[in-house]
This record gives C-alpha cells, structure tokens and sequence, in this order.
C-alpha cells in the first residue's frame, strides 16, 4: 500500500514549528534562521516531504512558469536548444511550459494560451517567428526575450542573438576568398527575417567584389527534405561553384542532394552552413559551417529573463552574439598565407651558423 503523501502540516508537527515557518523555508529569499532551517529540512527528509508549488502558486500568484515558444521542431538544431533551455530555466528554479506554434499566424492565438496558463514570463526561441509574436506577449503584460532574434536599435523587449546581416557578410567573404566565383545563396524561407537578413549580407558583400556572379533561391522551410529539394531543382539548371545554405539542415539535404548527383563535394561543389548544430560535425556529413554560439544565446536569455522577472521595470536590451567559421571538409580549403622571407640590409652578410 502507497503511504499516504506528507503535507507541510506534518513537517510542521514533526519540526515542532508553524506552518509559516515551514513555507518560509522552502521559499527563496525568504527570512528563516539557520536553526529552524535546519530543523524543518531533517523532518522534511524524515518524511519524504516535497514542497507543493502549484498550490504555492495559488497563494503568491507566481507560478514560476516560463512559456518556450517556437514553431520550428523539424529542425534538428532545436532539440539542442530545447534541452539548453530546459536544463537552465530548471537550474534558476523556474518551471518550462513547451509550446508549439507551428502554422500559427494570429499572435493573439498564442496570448490566450500562454494566459490560460498564468505564465510569469515567456521565451520566444526562434530566428522565423516574426517579432509581432514577442510584442503581442509583451503588450498583454508578459516579460518577454526573443532568443535568435533580429538585431534592432529600439528593443521593445529583450533580444538575444547574432548579427545575421554580418553572417551573410563572413559566407560571401569566405567563398570568394576561396576562389569562388560563381555562388549561391540558398536560403530558408523567404518571409522568415533570419533568411532576408542573411540574403542581404550575402549580396551586399558579394557586389563588393568585381566578377563575382551571384544566384539565389528559398527553400519552403528550415529542413532537411526543403534543403535536399530546393538542391535537386538547382543542380537541374546552372547551379553555383559554391553556397551558402544559410542553415545546417539546410546543407545537409543539398549535401544528401549532390551526392544523389554523384556530384563530389568539395571537389565539383562547395557548401557552408550556420549553426554548428551537433550533426554538422559527424564524421560522414562533415559540414564546414558559421558557428551561432547557441549555449551563449540561451545563457543571456535566462538571464535576462529572470532579469525582468525581479525587476518588471527594468529596460529591454540587445545582445548579440559573435559567430565564427568552423572549418570541416565541405569547401576548398583556405589560401595559404604567404610567408615573406625577412631581408637584411646587406644579403651577403648572413651570420654563419657556428657564430
């Protein structure tokens, strides 16, 4: 027989302490000496005590939730994310509520739900949800970060994440500096802000550049059967030296595409990725890609989120992340620098070596 669950009026009767006593204790901040504390913690691991937040939550009105919003869970990078997340709102004593809003348009949809939840707080982690989403939340009163948001100059609420108008811009420069001349940009959706962003540093930088000719295209999502058909159509037409797909999963279904081709990558053409997700490094896919700093962007979102839920006031901020190239095996490699050899002011005066 299951023994009956104990109730913070047990420890309190086992502690020989008030009922408030015990609530204090098991509440963060709260004032309680050290030898009630100590008390009250040996009756609770005495009778397997566990304190009940739901019903906490009924009486200070703060449920210690944090709605996570996406609407991407086809891509493999989120699962990376997710776990982030979780694990870290976890650590702060926070409790997170998964939400998919997937083929979701209407933001108040998405208010009503996390509201029928009393939610203290909200992360919209996702680079294609509009910023429309973060603001709804934030106007119906809730704290609110975009993770993987776009950069602005005026945050309405907390944005955490990388310059994709400078990504696009490190691509161009990488492919060209390789010898490309001919590339692609082979982006997600069109409508998401990630993709345009990185389209435009793409074309920006490449129009710096004379003799450099340039194509581009949109998959229908961040995924891998999207990425595997927009490359398919390509390869049926004057496809790139090079692209830039502007997204692992992407990649990786143009690399599934070219291999399908018998086409030899890097040998007949050149790929590079954004993420630096887990699989990118696998040994058989091998992706050379721009590396988003995901354990960074997730760490300031947290922090900025319990930021705002201590104080509601506070200002929204910007931070964005740095990225960087992750060199694998998916394009030609880099020039090799040339070494100038030092000259002496007079070359028939080189030391002899036993001086």
């Amino acid at each position: 027989m299951t023994p009956p669950i104990a109730t913070l009026k047990d420890v309190a009767e086992l502690a020989g302490v008030s009922r408030s006593a015990v609530s204090r204790t098991f509440t963060k901040g709260a004032s309680v000496s050290a030898k009630t504390r100590e008390r009250v913690m040996r009756a609770a691991d005495q009778l397997g005590y566990r304190p009940n937040f739901l019903a906490r939550a009924l009486s200070t009105r703060r449920t210690r939730l944090i709605g996570l919003v996406s609407n991407n869970f086809h891509n493999p990078v989120f699962l990376e994310v997710f776990d982030l997340f979780t694990r870290g709102l976890q650590d702060r004593g926070l409790r997170p509520l998964l939400v998919n809003l997937s083929n979701e348009t209407n933001p108040g949809n998405s208010v009503q739900l996390l509201q029928q939840y009393s939610v203290d707080g909200v992360i919209v982690a996702s680079s294609t949800l509009p910023p429309i989403f973060a603001k709804a939340f934030r106007d119906a009163g809730m704290p609110v970060v975009h993770a993987f948001g776009r950069q602005t100059d005026r945050p309405k609420f907390d944005v955490v994440g990388i310059d994709n108008i400078a990504c696009g811009g490190i691509a161009a420069r990488c492919l060209i500096e390789r010898g490309y001349r001919h590339v692609g940009f082979m982006g997600g959706p069109e409508s998401a802000t990630s993709t345009q962003d990185r389209w435009l540093g793409f074309r920006t930088t490449c129009a710096e550049h004379p003799g450099i000719t340039l194509s581009h295209s949109f998959a229908a999502a961040y995924t891998f059967e999207a990425g595997r058909a927009q490359m398919l159509r390509l390869l049926g037409t004057h496809p790139a030296e090079a692209y830039f797909c502007g997204d692992d999963v992407l990649s990786i279904g143009a690399l599934s595409a070219a291999a399908s081709n018998g086409i030899r990558v890097p040998e007949d053409l050149g790929i590079i990725g954004l993420n630096d997700m887990e699989m990118a490094g696998w040994q058989n896919i091998n992706l050379t890609t721009i590396r988003q700093p995901i354990d960074q962007i997730v760490a300031a979102s947290i922090e900025l989120m319990v930021a705002s839920l201590d104080d509601p006031d506070r200002k929204p901020e910007v931070r964005m992340h740095v990225c960087e190239i992750i060199e694998r095996g998916t394009l030609n490699p880099p020039p090799t620098a040339v070494r100038e050899t030092p000259q002496t002011a007079n070359p028939d005066s080189v030391p002899s070596r036993n001086a």
